[in-house]
This record gives structure tokens, sequence and C-alpha cells, in this order.
């Protein structure tokens, strides 16, 4: 009898310790695995918001001066070959520069609105709508310096010194 009892408080015993290894186990899986997610999730969200901010610099610093200097060669170009060619050759050059700004303007205003647009459904879409605010209002205002140059720009080019 008195093994019979020492045998059930040994198998007690192990089944306990095996219960037990298994719950541990399970805890500490199961928080490595939220751990990892929550990690994830964090990680994507600092990375995204690192790459906006880069490219939001990038635009800034970069994207006026190379849009500035390729509309104002862009544009004197096209505008004199293509539909203003006639208009070049009767009207006076008070003319010719007011439709070129007219429509480097009415084009860049345009585009600063659809990105605006653009960004700030974009970005709400994923959960940033202080950043898409920020960014439409970013981008609005280096579209405005891109209007600005590519307009001195092309004034210069049509009125040199």
């Amino acid at each position: 009898m008195l093994s019979y009892e020492k045998a059930t408080i040994y198998l007690s015993i192990y089944v306990f310790f095996l219960l037990s290894m298994h719950l541990f186990t399970y805890i500490i899986l199961s928080f490595h695995i939220y751990l990892s997610i929550y990690l994830s999730i964090y990680l994507s969200i600092y990375l995204s918001t690192l790459v906006f901010f880069f490219l939001s610099i990038y635009t800034c610093l970069f994207l006026p001066i190379y849009l500035s200097i390729y509309l104002s060669i862009y544009l004197s170009i096209s505008v004199i070959l293509s539909f203003h060619i006639y208009l070049s050759i009767y009207l006076s050059k008070l003319v010719f520069f007011c439709l070129s700004i007219y429509t480097c303007l009415f084009l860049l205003i345009y585009l600063s609105i659809y990105l605006s647009i653009y960004l700030s459904i974009y970005l709400c879409y994923y959960f940033f709508s202080y950043l898409s605010i920020y960014l439409s209002i970013f981008v609005f205002f280096s579209l405005y310096r891109i209007i600005r140059n590519a307009s001195l720009s092309i004034y210069l080019s049509i009125y040199p010194k």
C-alpha cells in the first residue's frame, strides 16, 4: 500500500511538472508571438514615418531646383515649337510671356492640388492623418515655390538682362 501511495504522489508530481512546463512553454511562445507582432507593427509605422520624412526633405531640397530648370527649358521649347508659335510671331513679347506664365501656373496649381489630395487620402488610409495633413500642406507650399522659380526662370529666359 505504501508503494502505491508513493507512486501516485510521484505520478501527480510528474504530471504537475509536465503541465507546468507545457503551460510555461505556451506562455513564452504566445509572449514571443505577441512581442514579434507588436514590434513588426511598431517598426513598420516607424520606418514608413522615416521614409515619408526623408522623402519630404528630398522633395523640399531637390525637386524645386530640378523642376524649375526642367520646366523653364521644357516650357520655353514646347511653347515655342508647339501651338504658341503663331502667337509668338504675331503678338508681342508681353502677351507671349503672359500666356507662358498662365500655362505654367495652371499646370503647377493643378499638380499641387492633385498631389495634396492624393497624399492626404493615401496617408489617411494608413492611419497617418496628422502626417498627411502636414505633407499635403508641405507639398502645396513647395510647389508654390516651384511656381515662383519657374515663372522667374521663364521671365529671365524671355527677357534676358
